[in-house]
């Protein structure tokens, strides 16, 4: 029996590492040593029962012949089917541009750490840090996903590391107190004031604001559920409804007296606003959290564009933003920064870390602290200020 770093006991023919990995190994009919490392103990039990079963019943297949293509698509449509859309979309975007120029048509088998890292290579003058990682994690994942199936013995990307800098959490974009008051008085004289001033203060995602419709208020108990999301697809020219990122962002906000006048004004002034054919039709998504086929009725949506009658694109809400910005003085942003200075906000007037991690929709708090919560030189001041009038001596 071995043992782990804490001397309980693993099970025969596996121990933990000095490493903390967990190695399981077997001798196999053919006298051959077999054996694998793996991150958790379940892993390790699992892949030994498996492959001494594959041994002694010669059920074990080697695929040779499958190629990069051949095991991606397998990869996609029966290991990770259950995933979030935008998920797997994320994955093939990655695989169709980047991956699979360079290695799709390689048999598997025949895979080195040279050739992933001849991917990355090829992406470092003409694409963002953040995009090369996510090339790395999606070329990572299949691999990783081929060793613990037994189609290769070895992940060919050890070793490989890509070398570009991520941007930064502190280069993420939040509105000061000034630079949000300033932004505000530019957005009254637009037609999208609603919508961002909204943003500020539920925190939405810009397509779980896009795709918010009537039936998500609740005008009696003043809250506003997120269940779907709304997007445009440029690739395809289509809206796309889908569910909401993870079953964490499936989420009820209590409103602001701020954000229920603004949703208030919106309704009283619906049957009055441009709608355009577009508008009549029903787009089908799932429900994720129950698995059934819904539909969002987009004349049911709460925001469309007060020209065209349709709904609003998230590119197009950018370049609006960027005109108010240059028209209020202040530093150019994206939708998405409307969501980090609400957090922000959040956390300066005093809302528990977990209490905001609810409203926000995240799996995690650590999702919430490091990449939505920044602190202003404001605050860091005034925190200074408190600490040194409550001091005793």
């Amino acid at each position: 029996m071995g043992k782990d770093l804490k001397g309980r006991e693993c099970g025969k023919g596996i121990c933990q590492r000095k490493d903390g990995k967990y190695s399981a190994r077997y001798c196999a009919k053919d006298g051959s040593r077999r054996e694998k490392h793996f991150d958790t103990l379940p892993e390790a039990r699992n892949w030994l029962a498996d492959s001494q079963y594959e041994d002694r019943h010669n059920t074990a297949v080697l695929a040779t012949d499958v190629t990069v293509d051949g095991w991606f698509e397998y990869w996609m449509e029966n290991l990770i089917c259950g995933l979030a859309p935008n998920t797997r979309r994320n994955y093939r975007e990655r695989y169709v541009q980047n991956i699979q120029p360079v290695i799709g048509s390689m048999l598997m088998s025949d895979v080195k750490p040279m050739h992933c890292k001849v991917v990355l290579n090829r992406m470092e003058s003409g694409y963002a840090g953040s995009t090369i990682k996510q090339t790395y994690i999606t070329m990572g994942t299949v691999f990783r996903a081929a060793v613990s199936n037994d189609i290769i013995p070895k992940h060919p990307m050890d070793g490989v590391r890509y070398t570009k800098p991520v941007r930064a959490v502190s280069d993420i974009h939040f509105l000061t107190v000034d630079e949000q008051g300033k932004f505000l008085e530019a957005a009254k004289r637009s037609h999208n004031y609603r919508q961002y001033a909204l943003l500020l203060e539920t925190g939405l995602r810009t397509s779980e604001m896009i795709g918010l419709t009537w039936d998500s208020i609740n005008w009696k108990n003043h809250t506003l559920t997120v269940s779907k999301t709304l997007e445009y697809r440029h690739q395809t020219h289509i809206w796309r409804a889908e569910p909401p990122k993870t079953f964490h962002s499936y989420h009820t906000i209590p409103l602001t007296d701020k954000a229920y006048q603004i949703l208030k004004d919106c309704y009283d002034e619906r049957d009055s606003r441009k709608e355009s054919e577009t508008l009549s039709n029903g787009l089908e998504y799932m429900d994720r959290m129950t698995g059934e086929t819904k539909y969002l009725f987009m004349k049911d949506l709460v925001f469309i564009n007060f020209r065209t009658g349709e709904p609003t694109k998230n590119s197009s809400y950018d370049t609006h933003l960027y005109k108010l910005c240059d028209e209020a003085g202040i530093g150019r942003f994206c939708m998405h920064a409307l969501r980090h200075t609400y957090a922000t906000r959040a956390i300066e007037a005093g809302m528990q870390p977990k209490v905001l991690q609810k409203l926000l929709g995240h799996a995690s708090i650590k999702t919430t602290m490091d990449r939505y919560v920044h602190v202003t030189d404001d605050a860091m001041t005034q925190a200074v200020r408190q600490f040194e009038s409550k001091r005793a001596i």
